[in-house]
């Protein structure tokens, strides 16, 4: 009988899909890599540096004051019957401020770690995904001031402070979509990453942050919600000041659908763009 009878056959299958499943499956074989790329940003971010940690402060607490200045004693804009203008504005900035915050830093993300991406083998979107830890860190600290500014405006929020994780949940995903995009297009078109904070200014302000979404004419106010941070902000700020700041749920359900199609986008193209990396870099 010859060797080759002895032998094993084998078969070599090829399934659709089944690189994708694979390539998920490698995302949670890879969550130490997530770990600690995230803490290394942390630690870029907040060692040696003279402020540290009072930066996320001082930045959130000064734009609230610019706000607060700007749109309630300037353009003397309501906030409620008892809501003060300052928790209004800080209820707006908080999400934002998450938001901008992931979707600045992981557009640059991959690019930052080329020699890393050159040398070995995981899945590239831990590098965008890994900066959320970063943002959760700064949106924790500046949480601070909501409370502080709570208790010197002697406000108590009422029951639905406790679906503010939802909407801290919705706003990562609201910017894990645009995120995973603009890394993969700054790798592509290097020009790009002059265009984010560009992108990020006009979006503060088009957002309603320093302002009620309720003041948009009610014609207008579905086509707004367009803008998937509207939704975001509207929620969050009912969470914190209740009925004084309603949600508007016909333009919530158009954030949310917005949302979704952005994250579906920003994942289909960053796996597409992914391919090319080591090339492209």
């Amino acid at each position: 009988m010859s060797s080759s009878e002895h032998m094993p056959s084998s078969r070599l299958i090829l399934e659709a899909g089944r690189a994708d499943r694979q390539y998920w499956r490698d995302l949670w074989r890879y969550r130490e890599l997530f770990f600690i790329l995230a803490w290394r940003d942390v630690a870029v971010r907040y060692k040696q540096t003279v402020v540290g940690f009072a930066w996320a402060f001082i930045r959130s607490f000064m734009t609230m004051v610019v706000f607060t200045v700007v749109f309630g004693h300037i353009a003397r804009l309501s906030s409620g019957d008892v809501t003060p203008y300052a928790v209004m504005v800080y209820g707006g900035l908080l999400p934002w401020t998450l938001f901008s915050s992931v979707f600045g830093d992981a557009s640059a993300s991959v690019m930052t770690n080329s020699n890393l991406i050159s040398k070995v083998y995981f899945p590239r979107m831990i590098i965008p995904l890994s900066t959320i830890i970063v943002g959760l860190i700064d949106f924790a600290v500046s949480l601070t001031i909501l409370v502080g500014l709570m208790i010197w405006y002697r406000f108590l929020p009422g029951w639905q402070i406790v679906l503010l994780p939802v909407f801290v949940a919705l706003a990562l995903l609201a910017s894990i979509g645009p995120a995973l995009w603009a890394s993969a297009i700054v790798v592509k078109y290097r020009d790009f990453r002059f265009v984010v904070p560009f992108l990020l200014q006009f979006g503060l302000y088009a957002s309603p942050v320093g302002f009620s979404s309720s003041i948009v004419p009610p014609e207008w106010r579905l086509l707004y919600s367009l803008n998937p941070m509207v939704g975001i902000i509207d929620g969050f700020r009912w969470c914190i000041v209740g009925g004084d700041s309603p949600i508007y749920l016909p333009g919530f359900a158009v954030s949310i659908a917005v949302i979704a199609a952005l994250l579906w986008i920003g994942i289909a193209c960053f796996r597409r763009i992914e391919r090319g990396f080591a090339d492209l870099i």
